[in-house]
């Protein structure tokens, strides 16, 4: 039987413990990542397919946010004299990582700060803008995903003309305050002087000259439009697919959210394998690796989607090549 003597013994080595115990207990390591984009926010971050892979890409790396990560999410609401100010808030919340998209969004990090490691995605020329010193070596503290967005142009009009091939004027709607649209639009001249297709242009920088660009586009007499890849486009996915079979128009873009909107065709790389891509090099850094020595990676993943139901409507047939290498035909 346990004596009053022994009980007491017990109980106070019970209370010499306890607390060594707790002490002993490691606190769990609160992430602080930025989030920098030209975008408007979506309503729901959740049904933002790119957002969303780049949450459940790092919720699969252990990164959940409420318990191990807050995310400092800003917004510009494609309002790029806003960039400067939110990038400056991110550097005094004094985040661990900034993640960020598109051309301008880095510029204004890159002028902010020069120790916070950055991550960028969907970014064309980022050696040429100066973010970065080489693809193998960044050497700076800007590292991340790049695209070759430029570079298609002239597979996207041969798709374009694969589908129709009696194009002969083609449109190209573009944001002439966008660093990288006449790069693109020289990729895409490049490709119709070898095509012998007439390129035309259309500028828009508000949502307004989307409108005026689409009469602009009729009045030229295009028979087809190639939408360059741009934020702006991006929100105004919806009304760019309205115009496009108002006017009859088939349309060729860089991202699926036109297709699925009721453009014809989509071809580029996929913006959801991007982000989740994002999230990895996210991951490296929290754990200590040098942005200057992570090479900067291109798109491995490049999806063709083609509106069967769009395609319809316009008269067109889809060819059985186009059939057969479609990642997702939408009937």
């Amino acid at each position: 039987m346990t004596t009053r003597r022994e009980l007491l013994i017990a109980l106070g080595a019970v209370a010499l413990v306890s607390p060594l115990s707790s002490l002993a207990q490691p606190e769990t390591k609160v992430w602080r990542i930025g989030f920098l984009s030209q975008n408007s926010r979506p309503p729901s971050l959740s049904d933002a397919y790119a957002y969303d892979a780049f949450l459940r890409a790092m919720r699969e790396l252990g990164y959940v946010e409420g318990k191990n990560l807050v995310i400092e999410w800003r917004f510009a609401e494609n309002r790029a004299e806003m960039l400067p100010s939110l990038a400056a808030e991110l550097v005094q919340l004094n985040v661990n990582v900034i993640v960020t998209s598109g051309m301008l969004a880095p510029l204004a990090l890159q002028k902010a700060t020069a120790t916070i490691p950055i991550v960028m995605t969907s970014n064309s020329d980022p050696v040429g803008r100066g973010l970065i010193k080489s693809l193998a070596r960044p050497g700076g503290n800007i590292t991340g995903l790049t695209n070759i967005t430029g570079d298609l142009g002239p597979k996207r009009l041969q798709l374009l003309l694969d589908m129709a091939p009696k194009l002969s004027r083609v449109a190209v709607l573009l944001n002439p305050t966008s660093p990288a649209s006449f790069q693109g639009l020289q990729s895409i001249q490049y490709g119709g002087q070898k095509r012998r297709v007439d390129i035309l242009s259309a500028e828009a920088s508000t949502p307004q000259e989307i409108d005026s660009g689409f009469t602009l586009i009729r009045q030229q007499n295009a028979d087809a439009l190639i939408v360059l890849l741009d934020p702006l486009f991006q929100q105004q996915s919806n009304r760019i697919a309205e115009l496009s079979t108002k006017y009859r128009l088939p349309t060729m873009t860089a991202d699926r959210i036109y297709t699925e909107a009721g453009c014809l065709m989509s071809y580029g790389s996929n913006r959801a394998d991007d982000w989740r891509r994002a999230a990895t090099y996210v991951d490296k850094i929290l754990k200590d690796a040098k942005p200057a020595e992570l090479p900067v990676e291109q798109p491995t993943i490049f999806e063709l989607i083609i509106n069967g139901k769009t395609a319809k409507a316009l008269g067109l047939k889809i060819p059985q090549s186009l059939l057969i290498s479609a990642d997702k035909v939408i009937e």
